[in-house]
C-alpha cells in the first residue's frame, strides 16, 4: 500500500539540471495512465474498494489537480511569493462524479491538461528556474524543479494506488 500522500516529506534540494528529466517524466504520465486503464476490465475501473476512490476516481483526481499545478507554475514564472493552496479535503474529486464518465474522456482531459503543463514548463529559462515561492502546506520554498518532482511523485503515488486496486480486483 502506498504511503499516504499527506504523510510524505519532501526534500527540495534537487539540482536544477534534473529539470529536463522531470519534464519528460511528467510528459509520460498520460501514456502510463492510458496503458494501465486500458489493460483493465471496464467494470473494475469504477468498483469501490473499502471506502477508497475507485481506479477511475484516482485518474479523475489527477485531472482535478492539473489546473493547480499549472497555476503554481505560472506563479513561479510571475515571481509570486507564495503558491496557491489546494483543497486538502479533495472536495472537487469527491463531488465530480468521475465514475459516471467514460474513462476515455477522463484520460483525454488529463492528456490535454498535462500537455499544457509540460508546454509551460518547457518555456522556463535559467532565471525562472532559480525562482522560489513558498509552498502553502509544507511552508518551504519551492522552485520549478521541485514542483515538477512533487507532481511527478503525486502521479506515481496514484499510479501505484491504481495498480494496488487493480491487483485487489483480480
Amino acid at each position: 500500500m502506498p504511503e499516504p500522500w499527506f504523510q510524505r516529506s519532501f526534500d527540495f534540494t534537487l539540482p536544477i539540471g534534473r529539470f529536463p528529466t522531470l519534464v519528460e517524466r511528467l510528459r509520460g504520465t498520460p501514456a502510463r495512465l492510458e496503458e494501465r486503464a486500458n489493460s483493465l476490465p471496464p467494470d473494475s475501473l469504477t468498483r469501490a474498494h473499502e471506502g477508497r476512490w475507485s481506479i477511475q476516481e484516482n485518474i479523475g483526481h489527477l485531472v482535478d489537480l492539473e489546473p493547480l499545478w499549472i497555476r503554481r507554475a505560472q506563479q513561479i514564472f510571475a515571481n509570486e511569493s507564495e503558491l496557491a493552496a489546494t483543497d486538502l479535503g479533495n472536495r472537487r474529486t469527491h463531488e465530480a462524479g468521475h465514475n459516471t464518465r467514460a474513462v476515455g474522456d477522463i484520460l483525454a482531459e488529463f492528456r490535454s491538461l498535462r500537455t499544457q503543463f509540460v508546454e509551460l514548463l518547457q518555456t522556463a529559462d535559467a532565471s525562472v528556474l532559480t525562482r522560489t515561492a513558498l509552498h502553502p502546506r509544507l511552508r518551504t520554498p519551492m522552485r520549478l524543479v521541485d514542483l515538477a518532482m512533487f507532481v511527478a511523485d503525486h502521479d506515481d503515488h496514484h499510479l501505484a494506488t491504481i495498480s494496488e486496486l487493480a491487483d485487489a480486483a483480480s
